[in-house]
């Protein structure tokens, strides 16, 4: 109940014309969306930098309609690209389809993408194309893989472990050799279409997990849940498994202290960072995430973890 109504407040008009002019949502937002501008964003990635994080950029929005909403978009991916480039940032862009026109046409799509991918390409940055909605996953990964076949090399996807579908396409990605970015997922799914018990949804995303490590091109463990992070260095110490084969994704202001204790044990950890004027519907579906995250809004510290969480260093042995 209490995740579907910060999910149903994500997608209220209403709703959002109410709480984005409070100056307490404002504040909040600014844990999980450090601003609304590029500078803002590089600001944001420096620090994450210096921390010993890695770093992926998204421009919030999604689900665009109109060809200059959609052009705007890469323009502000293009523009993100290069000042990464300038600020000498080693760090990846997470992007939408729907974002850059799928919903216009598979043509106008290809026209306005192109430039994106050929910026990055350029620059050497990664791209990885997030998975949204179920209504949309089937188109992502078709989207995806026409790049793939076209020669795109330097992109990824995300799959969604609490789909049901998600094993199949995990599957699918190894057999292609694509990199994967595996999360749970924060859509409002039907039971038909989505695992809704978490210790389901758990179980299927350890499942996913150990096959994306153990056969997968650089895997991306995308998670907060330290039961599923302690499941990813036993899979990886049992199975002699590089920390160089992989590596954690968190987002932006989410369980930092995870993030710190990770780097610390020597593992690759990136961090999501968002930015842009959308930042209404984002911010509802992490507190929807996170019952934490709505005490940090009355005031409260959000819970995390002492940072001697993990067991002691595990085998490190190259497979």
């Amino acid at each position: 109940m209490f995740r579907q109504g910060f999910l149903f407040l994500s997608q209220s008009d209403g709703a959002k014309r109410l709480l984005t002019g409070t100056p307490i949502t404002r504040t909040l937002s600014r844990r999980f969306v450090p601003g609304e501008g590029v500078e803002d964003l590089i600001r944001a990635a420096r620090e994450a930098r210096d921390e010993g994080l890695r770093i992926t950029a998204n421009y919030l929005g999604e689900a665009v309609r109109a060809e200059a909403d959609a052009r705007r978009a890469a323009s502000a991916y293009r523009r993100l690209i290069t000042r990464l480039g300038e600020e000498g940032l080693s760090a990846g862009v997470s992007l939408k389809f729907t974002q850059m026109g799928q919903d216009i046409s598979r043509g106008f799509l290809s026209e306005n993408l192109t430039p994106v991918l050929e910026t990055a390409r350029d620059a050497g940055v990664f791209v990885r194309f997030d998975m949204e909605s179920s209504m949309y996953t089937q188109q992502t990964l078709d989207a995806f893989e026409e790049l793939w076949a076209q020669g795109w090399r330097d992109i990824g996807v995300v799959l969604q472990a609490y789909l049901r579908r998600t094993a199949g396409d995990v599957r699918r990605m190894i057999q292609l050799g694509a990199p994967v970015r595996l999360c749970k997922g924060a859509y409002a799914e039907t039971p038909s279409v989505a695992y809704t018990d978490p210790t389901r949804v758990r179980a299927n995303f350890i499942e996913c997990m150990r096959w994306l490590l153990s056969d997968g091109k650089h895997a991306a463990i995308a998670t907060h849940d330290e039961a599923v992070i302690k499941a990813t260095l036993r899979h990886a110490d049992r199975e002699g498994i590089s920390p160089e084969r992989f590596e954690f994704q968190m987002l932006y202001g989410v369980r930092r202290d995870l993030q710190k204790a990770l780097v610390r044990k020597g593992f690759g950890v990136r961090v999501y960072i968002p930015f842009g004027e959308q930042w209404y519907p984002y911010l509802m579906r992490r507190l929807a995430e996170r019952p934490e995250n709505v005490l940090f809004m009355a005031g409260s510290v959000v819970k995390e973890s002492p940072l001697g969480f993990l067991w002691p260093e595990p085998r490190r042995r190259d497979r």
